[in-house]
C-alpha cells in the first residue's frame, strides 16, 4: 500500500463468534433525493482514502454496482489492499423477502457488487411484498405478512453457503426481533435502527464494542431507543444506528439533532462540530454508527471522534434530550395489513 494512504486503524466491533470485526464508523451509501452513480462511486473512493473501511448499502438503494465499482478503483489505487480490509453490508428488500428469494436476491448483490461475499446481510424491513415488483414506495395492496420462521432460515441457509459472513435484522421493534430469535437457529447478528448511539468495553489499547449479533434501526441523541437497545443487548444483538445525524435533508429526516441546544453548548465547550458529539455518544454507547456525507472534509471530520470522550455530565445533558422518531416508517403501513398503524409496525416503540 502507498505510504501516503496509510491510516490509523479504526476501532472495531467484536462480532459473533465466526464473524468479521466491524468498523465502529460506517458509510452510507442511501441517497435522498437520488444522486448518479458517479458521485456514489467518487464519494465512496474518498472516503476509502481518508480512513472508512466500513460500507453500507442495499438492494433498494441502486448503489451497490457503484460501490462496487469504487472498490475496485481503490484497490487499484492503492487505498486498500484488498477488498478483505473492508467490510460491506447489504439489505433485502420486501419483495425479496419470501425464503425462495432470499438467495436469489443475494446472489444479485453479489453480482451488482462483483463479490463473492459480504460480510453482513439484513433484512431490510420486518415486512414483505408483492414478489417481482421491486419499487418504493410500495403499493399499499402489495404488502404482505413476513413468515420470520422462513424467511430466517433462508438467511441462516446464506450464511452456511458462506455468501455473508453475518445475518441481521433493519428497523425491527423488539416484538418483531423476539419472533425471529423464537425459531433462529443462528440468532441475528446486528439490528440496524434510527438510534442515537451506545458503550463501549476496551481491549488491550482498542475500543471495541461488545461482541454480539447486530440490528440497524434509527439512534440518535434525540431518539436514543433505550427500551429497544436493552432488549438487543439482553438477546446478544448488537444495534447499529443510522440517521445519526438526524438524516437532514432527506424526506424523513430532521433538523432536531444538528439543532439541539444542549448538543450546540457541548460542541462549544469543547471544540468540536454537533456532529462529532453525536458520533461521539453513539460510540460511547457500544452502537455501531452509519453516517453519510458525501463531502470529504466532513467524512474527515466525522472520522475525528476516537480521541477524546464525553464527561459524566455531558452524558447525563445527553440523557435528558426530549425524544422523538425521526423516521416514523409511515411508508410501511397499510389499511390492508400487516401493519394498519405506526404504533403496529414499532410496536408501540414511539
Amino acid at each position: 500500500m502507498n505510504q501516503e494512504h496509510q491510516q490509523t486503524p479504526m476501532p472495531a466491533i467484536p462480532m459473533p463468534a465466526g464473524c468479521r470485526s466491524m468498523p465502529a464508523l460506517g458509510l452510507g451509501t442511501a441517497a435522498d433525493p437520488p444522486v448518479e452513480p458517479e458521485i456514489v462511486r467518487s464519494a465512496v473512493v474518498e472516503a476509502i482514502e481518508v480512513g472508512y473501511r466500513h460500507f453500507d448499502t442495499a438492494a433498494l438503494y441502486n448503489s451497490e454496482e457503484a460501490l462496487g465499482e469504487a472498490i475496485n478503483e481503490a484497490i487499484n489505487g492503492g487505498f486498500v489492499e484488498s477488498r478483505e480490509q473492508l467490510f460491506i453490508t447489504s439489505k433485502l428488500w420486501c419483495s425479496d423477502a419470501h425464503p425462495q428469494h432470499v438467495l436469489p436476491a443475494l446472489n444479485k448483490t453479489l453480482r451488482n457488487l462483483k463479490m463473492d461475499y459480504i460480510d453482513l446481510y439484513l433484512i431490510h424491513w420486518p415486512v414483505s411484498s408483492k414478489p417481482g415488483i421491486h419499487e418504493y414506495p410500495i403499493k399499499k395492496e402489495d404488502f404482505l405478512p413476513m413468515d420470520f420462521k422462513s424467511v430466517w432460515a433462508a438467511m441462516e441457509e446464506c450464511y452456511k453457503l458462506g455468501l455473508t459472513k453475518s445475518i441481521g435484522v433493519s428497523n425491527f421493534s423488539c416484538k418483531n426481533l423476539a419472533d425471529v430469535l423464537a425459531t433462529a437457529k443462528i440468532p441475528p447478528a446486528v439490528n440496524q435502527v434510527d438510534v442515537g448511539i451506545g458503550k463501549l468495553t476496551k481491549y488491550g489499547k482498542r475500543h471495541s464494542f461488545w461482541e454480539r449479533p447486530t440490528r440497524k434501526v434509527e439512534v440518535n441523541p434525540c431518539w436514543q431507543q433505550q427500551k429497544l437497545r436493552e432488549f438487543c443487548k439482553r438477546n446478544g444483538v448488537l444495534v447499529v444506528g443510522y440517521s445519526s445525524l438526524g438524516s437532514i435533508g432527506t424526506f424523513y429526516g430532521t433538523n432536531r439533532v444538528m439543532e439541539s441546544e444542549v448538543l450546540r453548548e457541548i460542541a462549544k465547550a469543547r471544540g468540536k462540530t454537533v456532529a462529532q458529539v453525536a458520533l461521539r455518544w453513539g460510540y460511547e454507547q457500544g452502537i455501531g454508527v452509519v453516517v453519510k456525507s458525501y463531502n470529504k472534509e466532513r467524512m474527515k471530520q466525522n472520522l475525528e471522534i476516537f480521541d477524546w470522550s464525553l464527561s459524566d455530565d455531558e452524558c447525563r445533558k445527553i440523557s435528558e434530550i426530549t425524544q422523538s422518531r425521526a423516521c416514523l416508517g409511515k411508508d410501511y403501513t397499510s389499511p390492508y395489513g400487516p401493519y394498519k398503524t405506526m404504533d403496529e409496525l414499532w410496536d408501540e416503540e414511539l
